[in-house]
This record gives structure tokens, C-alpha cells and sequence, in this order.
């Protein structure tokens, strides 16, 4: 009963801040087909692309990115788990601002007047940074691969009886 309520509440919430929202001049064009991410984001454009994932992102993709959030599934929504190591790997950072600009499938645009171009490409960058994250975790606290079954040995013939000692 509270899921439909929450994400009623999620939408209304995400309508008032989009309307409510200062417009802005219109950028520069997206960004090259050949643009790649930064691999580290100085400290003010990280929080700022923290900060609009947050707000406008984690709701249905997850605080973590892996996008396992009641909304998600209500939405019947199947979101890449981009602390995956290889989730984006094949998506160029124009395909993922292009998506974050104009929206895709249900997920809304975000409009030119709440994120800037070069917010979207910061925000890119803090999305792919979540699988770096993963690939960093020290061997120690990953979890323990599964053992190698072991089959089972094959037919030995057992030797023959040794006569009784005394015999």
C-alpha cells in the first residue's frame, strides 16, 4: 500500500523541482562521439555530479548504481547494475549524455536548465566511476569464488587379500 504511495510522491516531487527549476541559456552541443571520461573529478565538480545522481538519479538507479530499487521494479524497469565492471563498457560517453539529455524509454530528460553540459559530463563520469569502485575493492574483502567441484576418483581395483600372517 505504501510502494504506489511513495512513488506517486517520487513523481510529484521530481514534476515540482523540474517546473520549479531556473532556465538557463542553451549550452554548447553535446559532447563528441570521441569525448572520454575523466578518470577523477576535482573535489567541487565531484559533488556537484554527486549531487544532481542523488537527486535526480539514485531514485530509480540506486545510491550505489545498481539499480535494485523498489521503483525500478515497480516500474518493471530493468536498469544496468553499473557497479558491474563491464555495464558500460561498450556505451561511449556521448551515447550516455545523449540518453541523460533527451531521456530514454521512461526515464524523463534532464533538462538544459538543471544540469549544464558539462554537469552531464561530470555526471558521467561519476557513473562509471561506481564499477572503478568495485574493481578496487582489496581481494580480501571480495567474496571467495566457489570451489572447483571435485569429481569423484575414478575406479581403483583394490588389491587382493593378503594372506593371514602365520599361514
Amino acid at each position: 500500500m505504501l510502494k504506489p504511495f511513495f512513488l506517486s510522491m517520487a513523481v510529484v516531487a521530481i514534476t515540482i523541482v523540474s517546473a520549479t527549476a531556473p532556465a538557463l541559456p542553451a549550452q554548447d552541443a553535446a559532447p563528441s562521439s570521441a569525448a572520454k571520461s575523466a578518470t577523477k573529478l576535482a573535489p567541487e565538480s565531484h559533488a556537484k555530479a554527486k549531487k544532481i545522481y542523488e537527486i535526480d538519479c539514485a531514485i530509480c538507479h540506486g545510491a550505489t548504481g545498481d539499480g535494485k530499487t523498489d521503483i525500478a521494479k515497480d516500474m518493471q524497469l530493468n536498469l544496468l547494475d553499473w557497479t558491474a565492471p563491464n555495464s558500460l563498457a561498450g556505451k561511449s560517453d556521448h551515447e550516455l549524455f545523449d540518453a541523460v539529455r533527451k531521456g530514454k524509454g521512461k526515464m524523463p530528460a534532464e533538462d538544459e536548465g538543471r544540469a549544464k553540459n558539462d554537469d552531464l559530463k561530470n555526471l558521467i563520469t561519476y557513473i562509471r566511476k561506481f564499477a572503478r569502485d568495485q574493481s578496487a575493492v582489496p581481494a580480501a574483502t571480495q567474496p571467495a569464488a566457489a570451489p572447483e567441484p571435485i569429481s569423484a576418483p575414478a575406479a581403483v581395483p583394490t588389491p587382493a587379500a593378503a594372506p593371514a600372517p602365520g599361514k
